[in-house]
């Protein structure tokens, strides 16, 4: 594996650290320990999301730009009695993705490692071996021969299962395959955007957020908002990269290593005009590539932001990213920095006058 440079060390971190939604703990203490040295307070909303705030001008416009914390993983929802774990699906998952994967069950007593089973295909007829196996018909195998030995070694409902993954630097050192790039890699931009205003001039007061609950309806962007109120507020997540076998150009545009995506449309908001437009002239002013995006199926935090208090203005800033929802999706470290390039800039641009003209003219 590549050494590590500081980048690719924080990255490690943000991704190996497991947190679904619900149980962001150890997440934040991740981002935290990054974040809170770049800024001059860190506070939380009652759900558990992180905010640090860092003030440019006093009473300069709120910028709020935000991560999600939380991974898509799984619950344990009952033991049976030969210790076979049942569980619920936390965030979006499609079956065919999830078949003898190795996870992680996050237990009181330490960490059980299990694998995703079902019936194998010497026993299935020829019909169903055609068929895909559903999620309601999985299990998680962790070796125990009964319901009281799994519950001796810590597992009982409601604990968190993560899949199993170690950050990877590829062959190619500006692909990076991790699990959990949704969207720790939105926390990691929300990092280094405060990183890239240490000592610099900005007319405003930036807020730096891992939200939790994303994956199950965009939760803590919903209460961190209210908690900022800010005057504008950037989503920052993954978002679909077209350049996979089967993809077509009419499904997803976007390539790896082309720029980050400014989402124009979504299920969960329409992208505001004039934050779009501003922040694209600032991209063409100073070369930084970008890719417009719309996903049709799936929204980001900026679904939230927008439509908290009497509306925010808001713009979802995305990562091509391949294989989200899995046990493992990759990147490329180019459309990461250039997406901390953007962001920064357009904050160090942001003082009343502009925020007021974007949201009124």
């Amino acid at each position: 594996m590549a050494k590590l440079d500081e980048t690719l060390t924080m990255l490690k971190d943000l991704t190996d650290a497991r947190g679904i939604a619900g149980n962001e703990r150890e997440v934040r203490e991740v981002m935290k320990k990054y974040i809170e040295p770049l800024a001059d307070e860190i506070s939380y909303d009652g759900l558990g999301s992180i905010i640090a705030k860092k003030v440019g001008k006093e009473d300069g416009p709120k910028i709020m730009v935000a991560g999600h914390l939380d991974e898509v993983g799984f619950m344990i929802t009952q033991i049976d009695d030969k210790g076979f774990l049942r569980f619920q699906t936390v965030g979006g998952w499609w079956g065919q993705v999830m078949l003898a994967q190795r996870v992680t069950i996050v237990t009181r007593k330490g960490d059980v490692t299990g694998i995703i089973g079902s019936k194998p295909p010497h026993v299935l007829s020829a019909e169903a071996r055609k068929k895909p196996v559903e999620i309601k018909d999985m299990f998680i195998d962790i070796g125990a021969t009964s319901r009281e030995e799994a519950a001796e070694w810590g597992v009982r409902p409601g604990d968190m299962v993560v899949p199993y993954f170690e950050f990877t630097v590829m062959n190619n050192e500006k692909m990076l395959l991790a699990k959990a790039w949704d969207n720790r890699i939105g926390c990691a931009i929300a990092i280094d955007v405060l990183k890239g205003l240490q000592g610099v001039d900005h007319p405003n007061v930036v807020y730096g957020v891992g939200a939790v609950q994303e994956e199950v309806g965009l939760r803590g962007a919903k209460t961190a908002t209210y908690k900022i109120e800010p005057d504008l507020g950037f989503a920052v997540d993954v978002g679909i990269a077209g350049d996979t076998p089967g993809i077509t150009e009419k499904e997803a545009m976007s390539k790896m290593g082309k720029g980050p995506q400014i989402v124009v449309y979504d299920a969960s908001m329409v992208a505001h005009k004039g934050l779009r437009d501003f922040v694209t002239e600032v991209a063409d002013e100073l070369n930084i590539p970008y890719q417009f995006e719309s996903i049709p199926g799936g929204g980001t935090d900026a679904g939230s932001i927008h439509l908290t208090h009497n509306g925010v203005p808001a713009l979802a800033i995305t990562v091509a990213t391949r294989y989200i929802h899995s046990h493992a999706a990759m990147l490329h470290r180019d459309d990461f920095e250039n997406a901390v390039k953007l962001i920064t800039e357009v904050i160090k641009r942001l003082d009343r006058e502009t925020v007021d003209k974007i949201i009124y003219e």
